[in-house]
C-alpha cells in the first residue's frame, strides 16, 4: 500500500506518525498547495488529510485511490458524490475534540470575564508595585453562577459545555440551528429571546445555510451590556464586519477561535478595532490539545484497519 499525509502540520510535530508505516510506504508532507496535490496523490492507495481539497477532477486522476482519511470531523473538502461514484471510501473521525473544545471555551470565557489581560498588564507594567494597595478593583469581574448562558448548537460539544456551565451554576438554554428542539434537559429558546436574555453566549454549530451570518447587527444589538459571545463553531456564523462595529460601539466582549477566512485576512475589520481589548482571537486551536490529536490519529489508524479488515502489528 502507498499512503500519503498531505498536511501533517495540522497534526503537529509532537505526534508520532510512525504507526502509519505499518500499513505500507508512507510519504509525509507538512503542507500541500493546490498545484502540488495531484502529483503527490496520483499513485497512492490511501490519502490522509485535514483540509486539502480533493475535487472531482483530482479524484478522477487517481486510479489507485481506495480510501481518503480525513483528520477532522468535517468532510466538505472532498467531492463525496464523485468519491462514491469511483468507489473511493471517505472516513472521518468524530468526537475526538469534545473535551479540548469545551476546555478552550472556558479558557476564552475566563480570560474575558475576569479581565485577565488588564490585570496581567497592570502587574507587569509596574502599576501594582507603585499603587500602594494589596489589590485592585478597577475592573470588576463577575461569577458564572446565576448567569444565563445561551448555547447555539446543542450537539456533542454544546452538550458538554452545557454540563460544565451548569456545574458552575449557570442557567443554560439553547437555540437549535436546525430549528428542531431536541433536548429534554435544557430549555429551547428562539434566537432573539436567547440573545436578549443571555449574559454568556457560546456557538458550537457547523456552517451551513441555517447558520451563515446567523449573528449580524440586529442580533448583536440584542445582547445585554457586558455580555460575552464566544464562537467555537465555524467562521461565517458571525458577520465579522457587524461584530467589529458593535464591539467598538457597545460594551460587549467576544472570543473567536474561528474566522471567516483562515488564517485571518490582514485587512480584517477585527484587527482594526478601537476597543481591541474587548476581543480575543485564537487561531483555530480549540480542537488541538495534544490528547485530542492523539485520539484523532488513533481514529485514523482504526479507520484504515477497518477498511483493510486487519489490525496493524505495532
Amino acid at each position: 500500500m502507498k499512503l500519503v499525509i498531505l498536511d501533517a502540520k495540522t497534526l503537529g510535530d509532537d505526534i508520532d506518525l510512525s504507526p502509519l508505516k505499518h500499513f505500507g510506504e508512507l510519504k509525509i508532507y507538512p503542507k500541500t498547495l493546490p498545484n502540488e496535490t495531484l502529483e503527490r496523490i496520483q499513485e497512492v492507495d490511501i490519502i490522509i488529510t485535514n483540509k486539502v481539497v480533493l475535487d472531482s477532477q483530482t479524484l478522477h486522476s487517481c486510479p489507485n485511490l481506495k480510501l481518503i482519511c480525513i483528520t477532522a470531523t468535517g468532510v466538505n473538502n472532498v467531492d463525496l458524490e464523485v468519491a462514491k461514484e469511483l468507489g473511493i471510501e471517505v472516513k472521518n473521525v468524530a468526537g475526538y475534540s469534545t473535551t479540548s473544545v469545551t476546555q478552550h471555551t472556558f479558557a476564552m470565557l475566563f480570560y474575558l470575564l475576569e479581565q485577565l489581560r488588564y490585570y496581567d498588564e497592570f502587574v507587569k507594567n509596574g502599576k501594582w508595585s507603585k499603587g500602594g494597595l494589596f489589590t485592585n478593583l478597577e475592573r470588576p469581574f463577575y461569577e458564572i453562577k446565576g448567569k444565563e448562558w445561551g448555547i447555539i448548537g446543542l450537539g456533542t460539544i454544546g452538550l458538554e459545555v452545557a454540563k460544565v456551565a451548569t456545574s458552575f451554576g449557570a442557567n443554560v438554554s439553547y437555540y437549535s440551528t436546525a430549528k428542531t428542539p431536541h433536548s429534554k434537559i435544557y430549555p429551547h429558546k428562539e434566537l432573539r429571546e436567547l440573545l436578549k436574555s443571555s449574559q454568556i453566549v457560546s456557538i458550537h454549530a457547523p456552517l451551513n445555510q441555517n447558520t451563515k451570518n446567523l449573528i449580524g447587527t440586529k442580533e448583536l444589538e440584542l445582547l445585554p451590556p457586558k455580555a460575552i459571545i464566544l464562537n467555537l463553531g465555524r467562521g461565517g456564523i458571525i458577520d465579522e464586519e457587524a461584530l467589529a462595529k458593535e464591539l467598538d460601539n457597545k460594551d460587549i466582549y467576544c472570543g473567536l477561535d474561528v474566522t471567516s477566512t483562515e488564517p485571518i485576512s490582514q485587512d480584517s475589520p477585527l484587527l482594526k478595532l478601537k476597543h481591541s481589548k474587548r476581543l480575543l482571537i485564537t487561531p483555530h486551536i480549540a480542537w488541538t490539545s495534544k490528547e485530542a490529536r492523539e485520539i484523532l490519529l488513533d481514529g485514523v489508524i482504526k479507520n484504515i484497519e477497518e477498511f483493510l479488515g486487519k489490525k496493524i502489528d505495532a
